[in-house]
């Protein structure tokens, strides 16, 4: 019954009790990030029936194509984020520099900094698979009210304040913490809300799913290797049976595993020494919700993902992800083999 549907709306106004600092600024950029969305997913479901989809012919700071509805994802969260007073500085994927938000007399009081990646698995665009958005929330730490600068923006993961993805799937799902649990919202197209579908999610105590790219197997070091190996065969009689299963859109792997239980990697190799996906943009995000989650996210070698400095926006770092055995397991592998 609609008594018994909870928005995400009513959920963030809900949950203020949680934030240590300015509870209605977070609140309402929650929200703002949540219209965004819905803007976007209009757009992706109709992506094929309007000149939306298929490349800019652009290159991104990446050095990666630039898809339309990257771009359309982009502007959209941007104008969202802007158009309120939370914010004082926004970093993106698809910018080189910061976005500042646009200021009367250089001055912008707003406590709290966005970063994100506004359409992550953009070759996933044009064959229909699904896509996300990721996002992460920060407390300023440049004093004065000046407009924020990129210092905010290159904080360690451990400052995040609040997370989350939408995944673009065969429903369209918001999942996010404010370091206090994770929840997932669905979206209700006939009544255009996202509600609460997936409260208190944790990870499943055993996970028997790995991730990643097999086809750059040869280019993995040889304890990823042996590692990768020992899921497909002495697994199965000591620590269970398991499944590969990998869509190339981050946002889509780390959902499954988050549901379902198992393990994503991206890792170093010779080609990509630092890996490929985003420290600020991709995997900070995301291991602060896998660890509310009751999860983990290394670099593979011991390191936490949250306790990296960033040097750069777009710098990047190898990922290990999802249960915490898993993940322990790995590192083993590596740390004995190489």
């Amino acid at each position: 019954m609609l008594r018994d549907v909870k928005t995400l709306n009513q959920f963030i106004v809900e949950r203020q009790a949680d934030f240590e600092y300015a509870k209605g600024e977070l609140s309402s950029l929650l929200s703002d990030i949540g219209t965004a969305v819905k803007i976007i997913n209009r757009e992706v479901n109709k992506a094929g029936l309007v000149n939306i989809l298929g490349s800019a012919h652009e290159i991104n700071v990446q050095g990666e194509e630039v898809k339309k509805l990257d771009m359309y994802a982009n502007d959209m969260l941007i104008i969202a984020l802007s158009s309120g007073e939370d914010c004082c500085v926004i970093a993106s994927e698809e910018n080189e520099n910061i976005v500042e938000i646009p200021t009367q007399n250089n001055i912008n009081p707003a406590k709290y900094v966005v970063v994100f990646d506004p359409l992550d698995g953009s070759s996933n665009i044009d064959v229909n698979a699904s896509i996300g958005t990721i996002f992460a929330i920060y407390r300023r730490i440049s004093e004065g009210d000046g407009p924020g600068t990129a210092e905010d923006c290159m904080q360690k993961g451990r400052n995040i304040v609040a997370s989350g993805y939408v995944i673009y799937g065969s429903s369209t799902m918001l999942v996010y913490t404010t370091g206090n649990g994770v929840n997932g919202f669905t979206l209700d197209p006939s009544i255009g809300e996202f509600c609460l579908s997936h409260p208190k999610i944790k990870l499943p105590e055993r996970g028997n799913i790995y991730s990643l790219n097999d086809a750059n197997f040869s280019d993995f070091s040889e304890g990823l290797k042996r590692f990768v190996n020992y899921l497909k065969g002495d697994a199965k009689t000591e620590i269970g049976k398991f499944s590969a299963r990998y869509i190339g859109t981050l946002v889509a792997d780390i959902h499954r595993n988050l549901l379902k239980g198992g393990i994503f990697i991206y890792p170093d190799t010779a080609k990509a020494p630092q890996g490929k996906l985003r420290l600020i943009y991709e995997n900070n995000p995301m291991a602060f919700l896998l660890e509310q989650a009751n999860g983990k996210a290394t670099d593979g070698h011991g390191v936490d993902i949250l306790d990296i400095q960033p040097t750069d926006l777009h710098q990047r770092t190898p990922l290990f992800i999802g249960n915490k055995d898993l993940v322990d397991l790995a590192e083993e592998f590596i740390k004995k083999y190489g």
